[in-house]
């Protein structure tokens, strides 16, 4: 992985480079699946947490929970679920639009003063596409789209994982990259391409 293939992942479409990370513990909350699912997705937090170096909790003391994720049907769903409204701003005009666009997920985050990510909202429409995936896929997948801010077309042509034989892991460089963006060293939010040069030098250090 190159300094520019890292830019790329933190450019967004306007053009503008925009690193973010967590800047406190990850508390997941997820609605809209059976125990086993959930159990999943729970593995897959815990799994890249460790991975990043970073925490989760139990609770976060302001927000309860400040990473929830959502498996629905159908986008109108949301409409329907109490105070989400509250935490999503324009959430009508929101679903319109994914509903326009024949979206089958949304990721929503939330920043510190300082830049750093504070909460997340990960909305997943489990239409014919995503119910292919198995559940551990489509978790990890998830996750590591939530553990930093990537642009928005960071895995537009080639996903995160990567299939091994029979089993669908975490592409190397992505994971490296992402022990690389949580080096407590560097900052947890940077608007400057330079930011990647700083995570490409990370990269070549021995673990």
């Amino acid at each position: 992985m190159t300094p520019e293939d890292i830019q790329a992942l933190f450019t967004r479409e306007s053009g503008d480079f925009l690193f973010a990370r967590w800047g406190r513990p990850i508390v997941p909350i997820v609605f809209g699946v059976e125990d086993d699912t959930l159990a999943t997705v729970k593995g897959a937090f815990e799994a890249v947490v460790t991975l990043a170096g970073h925490k989760m909790a139990e609770t976060d003391p302001e927000l309860g929970a400040n990473c929830m994720v959502f498996f629905f049907r159908d986008w109108q769903e949301l409409l329907d679920v109490p105070d989400l409204d509250r935490l999503i701003p324009d959430l009508t005009p929101l679903v319109e639009r994914l509903m326009a666009a024949d979206a089958n997920q949304y990721r929503v985050f939330r920043f510190e003063k300082t830049g750093e990510i504070r909460a997340a909202f990960v909305f997943l429409k489990m239409d014919t596409e995503l119910s292919k995936l198995p559940a551990e896929t489509l978790a990890l997948s998830q996750v590591v789209q939530t553990i930093l801010l990537w642009s928005d077309a960071a895995f537009r042509t080639q996903s995160p994982l990567a299939v091994v034989g029979d089993t669908t892991v975490l592409r190397p460089d992505i994971a490296e990259l992402i022990r690389a963006a949580y080096d407590p060293i560097l900052p947890g939010a940077a608007q400057d391409a330079s930011h990647a040069l700083r995570l490409f030098a990370r990269l070549n250090t021995p673990q």
